[in-house]
């Protein structure tokens, strides 16, 4: 996530800030330039760019879960990450409401993320068979709700949303890894491959690199659950449940791509330069001088992302807390990894060009 400034005074925000502690001017943000725009006093008839064009608070500003903005006039009241939504969970209960921000905080992140990319980003309003859609469902007595993605549509179980009972499903399902917004890269993956991949000129260099999806899926992760991953699978998958099927060897490679582009666009902001003291081996050092969003070529977004996981690691550990890095890339996963930049990349261009003309 890159860093904000306010427009008004210039001091340094983040994502989800909604007010510039400096100056005190509320702001938000507008989805047409990724900028996080200072705004007048009145926040729900605040702001108006260059062009006289007026702006206010997405609907759901008003539950504290979004600080994006929508046009004033001939548009939802919704901007887009919030218009994905179909189910949210029960506001009147005070705990499903911190839910919901903790869910809305995550899921705006991957939209942004989305968007940068220049991936298409539309809802099933717009298009009832290709659009993409959220339910935020608790669990209730008769029925036990498990996050998914089916035709478009991704559920999540709120309870993903509380730390205890989130890192309960973590160790019971012995994962290194498991956070809301791994949840939704996860699961945004099943939707694009949907879009950018199945029937389509990718699907032959897919099946070279995942397997055949074809092979029946229920059967697949039967024997998953049964037998757990190969001795070996960290040879080639990202992550013991990558092995279960090809789709999930794609969606969970794609999270974990995702999880890289926006740290280390992160990284690129802050200006980190990764330099140890005793050492100049070359893969111990990276100065993040590239938006990884920008950038053509994988490798070179993977030579600076090695060292940097060294890194914050290592300054984990010496805060006494578990690896926020926990995962070998072998070369196989670097060659799925590298597909799915070059089909993002090649998405994005497409989408620039035809903006151009």
């Amino acid at each position: 996530m890159k860093l904000f400034t306010c427009t008004h005074c210039g001091e340094i925000l983040y994502f989800e800030n909604t007010r510039c502690a400096h100056c005190g001017y509320v702001t938000g943000i507008v989805e047409e330039n990724n900028q996080l725009s200072a705004m007048s006093a009145n926040i729900y008839w605040a702001f108006a760019d260059n062009n006289n064009n007026g702006y206010k608070y997405c609907y759901n500003h008003r539950f504290d879960v979004c600080n994006w903005l929508v046009p004033v006039f001939g548009g939802s009241i919704f901007c887009t990450a919030c218009e994905l939504n179909r189910v949210i969970p029960n506001l009147q209960q005070q705990q499903y409401r911190e839910y919901w921000q903790i869910i809305e905080r995550a899921k705006h992140r991957l939209i942004y993320s989305l968007l940068i990319m220049k991936l298409p980003v539309f809802s099933k309003k717009q298009d009832a068979k290709k659009g993409l859609c959220f339910d935020f469902v608790a669990n209730d007595r008769n029925k036990k709700i498990f996050t998914g993605h089916e035709d478009g549509l991704i559920t999540l179980n709120i309870a993903e949303a509380d730390d205890i009972e989130r890192e309960m499903a973590r160790k019971n399902m012995h994962e290194p890894y498991r956070t809301v917004l791994g949840h939704f890269r996860h699961e945004v993956g099943h939707y694009y491959w949907d879009l950018l991949i199945d029937n389509s000129t990718n699907i032959n260099e897919y099946r070279k690199l995942f397997g055949d999806e074809r092979q029946d899926y229920s059967t697949a992760l039967k024997k998953h659950y049964a037998n757990g991953a190969p001795l070996n699978w960290t040879d080639n998958y990202i992550s013991a449940y990558a092995t279960s099927h090809p789709w999930e060897d794609w969606a969970e490679t794609w999270a974990h791509y995702l999880h890289i582009m926006d740290t280390l666009e992160t990284a690129y902001y802050f200006g980190v330069n990764v330099n140890p003291l005793h050492t100049k081996k070359a893969t111990m050092q990276t100065h993040v001088q590239n938006d990884p969003y920008k950038e053509q070529f994988f490798q070179n977004i993977f030579n600076q992302w090695l060292p940097l996981t060294y890194a914050i690691n290592s300054l984990n550990r010496s805060m006494g807390v578990s690896d926020i890095y926990p995962f070998v890339i072998a070369p196989a996963v670097m060659q799925k990894l590298s597909f799915i930049h070059t089909v993002c990349y090649n998405q994005k261009q497409k989408a620039l060009q035809k903006q151009s003309s």
